[in-house]
């Protein structure tokens, strides 16, 4: 087999169809960009829910017009619990200004909320944070008890948010692969018609038919792997212009973990592999099943 032929066939391919072979090259770029997204977003809950559900804690909010004995009598009532770990009062003072700490990048928000709009509370530490009903039961109403709240139910509701999210970028990213796929069978299809009387002369002296599919293969091959480079610069975009800077607040403040290059370098070189296998794969059942090289 000559290398240089089959390369020379696959770069005039290329050339024939260009039209077809860019929409082909975009629409997997677009599909393996979003399949790379979803693959980020599925690494952020992750390590979202590490760092989070390790640090759930039961919020006990207290009344603005709560007494001393009232408050005496609920920390006496989370010491002695045996669900209890540990806990943490914080005054009206202290809530302020870990709000302020928390809100830094927004200063819009920190200047419009007066110091005493927080409420002093319990922050409760669980052994199981599961067992959050139990500490509700037992304090919601109490005397000088003005809400009881888990974060965990927050969090049930947030990742479930991040997950429908991962979800439907991937069920796009299903669709526009699907569309890929009709696409680089169409263009196969039309580059075999094309050259349909190079490959007839090829059979006829001989060539097998592995040896007149194998440009087809690669020109697919190669359309998807750049495909792929072009995916690869939309999510690095996307990191710089995106996440950078229009989350670098909440990233900064600790909120949600940052997306590292790593991330991006470990995610590569999976769409690269999804797009050569999708393009070759579409391009071989097609060149069997349609076409006679």
């Amino acid at each position: 087999m000559r290398a240089n032929f089959v390369l020379s066939e696959v770069a005039t391919g290329l050339r024939r169809n260009l039209t077809m072979t860019i929409a082909m090259i975009i629409t997997t770029a677009i599909s393996l960009g979003l399949l790379g997204a979803g693959l980020l977003i599925a690494g952020q809950i992750s390590e979202m829910k590490t760092i989070y559900y390790d640090k759930v804690q039961v919020s006990i909010f207290l009344t603005d017009d709560v007494t001393d004995a009232q408050r005496s009598a609920i920390k006496t009532g989370l010491d002695d619990s045996q669900e209890v770990q540990t806990v943490l009062y914080e005054s009206k003072e202290e809530a302020y200004e870990r709000f302020k700490l928390q809100f830094r990048e927004q200063p819009e928000l920190v200047n419009s909320t007066p110091p005493d709009a927080l409420p002093e509370s319990f922050r409760v530490q669980l052994f199981n944070p599961e067992r959050y009903d139990v500490i509700a039961q037992e304090f919601t109403g109490a005397a000088g008890v003005e809400s009881v709240k888990d974060e965990g139910d927050f969090l049930d509701r947030l990742f479930g948010l991040l997950n429908g999210m991962r979800n439907a970028t991937i069920a796009v990213a299903v669709v526009q692969a699907l569309a890929a796929i009709l696409l680089i069978s169409n263009t196969i299809q039309l580059a075999a018609f094309t050259r349909r009387t190079e490959t007839g002369i090829m059979r006829l002296v001989g060539a097998s038919r592995w040896y007149t599919q194998l440009p087809f293969i690669l020109e697919a091959a190669l359309a998807g792997f750049i495909g792929a480079l072009l995916a690869f610069g939309g999510l690095a975009l996307a990191k710089v212009l995106f996440v950078d800077e229009t989350l670098a607040g909440p990233i900064q403040a600790g909120i949600i973990p940052p997306i590292d290059w790593s991330s991006i370098l470990i995610v590569s070189p999976i769409i690269a592999a999804c797009g050569v296998l999708l393009a070759s794969m579409a391009a071989y059942v097609t060149l069997r099943l349609y076409v006679r090289l």
